[in-house]
């Protein structure tokens, strides 16, 4: 009787111990999951405009008919197939308009939400990038770049003839000095030559194209002269990639065009047939002639739809985006606090510092008047991003490459200097905000 009573206290016990135990667990299970919900990160709220498909009929208003027809008048006297402008003032998104046909084959006309290629413009972008990683304490500009010093000490980059380039630095990049010229060719538009040379098939590399200027001396030493160079950023690339740990186009995106609602800017495919959803098509003056295809695969067709490989030139020469969106990361650079920067005003102010003779970083030539300019130039491209003392930003994108070339960039700031000058009064308005037609 005894033993009988002694298991059943013993079975109460254990079941009281069980539920105690049970409640343990699932206060502790409780517990950690409010921790877990409390530590996750907030998704962040961007300070920036959304990007919105603005067309055409937005900036339809009395007081643009003139600039209008100016714009109208320009690409038929060009014979540009298109193009695409934004304008902005004190950080207002005022005008944005396409003329023409984005697509002429397909009667696609040109929107202000038309992508268009923008060559070396592109370096502005890469040199943002750089200033943010610096900002971030993963570079400097006085990081060398090959030898065991380098940030590219990868084996492959480390049979170099010349000893100096161990001497070149992210700032040498950056402002054109690192000791190479065009004088024999831009090493990113000669791939057979260097094809030939490194007894490799098409396509090449940038590594391979890297290894190809390692092979031969440098023309000067870095940092005693400036002379422009797509080799230089399309390294700045590869730098880019290993700083951070992320592709470059990734690093880009997410650091710089997203938080900026930018989502319509990518690196451009090299073929006509892999164009993005709003891209436009390309095209030369008629004379123009035809290439084999930058991997082999074609004898005879256009530079500007698959002649060039703009996927390696990437850093160099190699996004797409619409003329809004461009415009809208020119404002975030520009130190003007109508619209917030994405940098801090030191880099802005680096980016424009210039050094003697020297190239500034990233922009293409920094004016007295106060006039920030950075133009870009490739078959079936022109492009022109500008930032001036007086607030006025403006952009102009064209999908067509007219006889002057790399002059013609010229020609649009002239055109945009004296349309802006004709009106006297601009519409209080902002259509980064604004998607609704003004009534002004």
């Amino acid at each position: 009787m005894l033993q009988r009573t002694t298991k059943k206290r013993l079975t109460k016990v254990l079941i009281a111990l069980s539920f105690f135990c049970l409640l343990l667990l699932i206060y502790s299970l409780l517990g950690y999951s409010s921790k877990e919900i409390e530590s996750k990160p907030k998704a962040p709220t961007s300070i920036y405009p959304k990007s919105v498909d603005l067309t055409n009929e937005i900036s339809d208003l009395p007081i643009y008919s003139n600039i209008d027809q100016s714009f109208n008048y320009f690409i038929k006297k060009w014979n540009l197939a298109s193009a695409s402008v934004a304008i902005a003032k004190d950080g207002k998104l005022l005008y944005a308009k396409g003329f023409g046909f984005a697509n002429k084959e397909d009667s696609i006309k040109a929107e202000p939400y038309s992508m268009y290629r923008i060559a070396s413009v592109s370096k502005l972008i890469t040199a943002a990038a750089v200033m943010k990683l610096i900002e971030d304490n993963k570079l400097s500009l006085d990081t060398k770049i090959f030898g065991k010093q380098g940030i590219l000490n990868d084996s492959v980059y480390s049979h170099y003839v010349d000893k100096r380039v161990e001497d070149i630095t992210v700032k040498n990049l950056l402002n054109h000095s690192a000791g190479w010229t065009s004088y024999w060719g831009d090493h990113m538009f000669i791939h057979e030559v260097i094809a030939k040379s490194l007894k490799k098939e098409l396509p090449i590399s940038l590594q391979d194209i890297i290894v190809f200027a390692l092979s031969k001396r440098l023309h000067f030493s870095p940092g005693t002269y400036s002379s422009y160079c797509n080799l230089g950023f399309s390294i700045l690339q590869l730098v880019i990639e290993k700083a951070s740990g992320m592709p470059y186009e990734t690093y880009v995106k997410e650091t710089i065009f997203y938080p900026l609602n930018i989502h319509d800017a990518n690196i451009a495919y090299n073929f006509d047939s892999l164009r993005y959803p709003n891209e436009a098509r390309y095209y030369e003056i008629p004379e123009a002639e035809k290439v084999k295809a930058f991997d082999g695969s074609k004898e005879s067709i256009l530079k500007c739809r698959g002649g060039d490989d703009l996927r390696t030139l990437g850093a160099a020469g190699g996004w797409i985006i619409s003329s809004v969106s461009l415009l809208k990361f020119l404002l975030a650079i520009d130190g003007n606090s109508n619209f917030p920067d994405i940098l801090s005003h030191k880099s802005i102010l680096r980016l424009v510092e210039r050094e003697g003779e020297f190239q500034p970083l990233g922009w293409k030539a920094i004016f007295s008047n106060g006039k920030w300019w950075r133009s870009g130039s490739l078959p079936g491209t022109s492009a022109l991003a500008v930032v001036r003392e007086d607030g006025f930003a403006y952009v102009f994108l064209t999908n067509t490459s007219p006889w002057p070339g790399a002059k013609f960039p010229y020609e649009i700031d002239r055109l945009m200097t004296r349309n802006i000058n004709q009106i006297g009064i601009w519409p209080d308005i902002n259509l980064f905000y604004q998607p609704e037609k003004p009534t002004r």
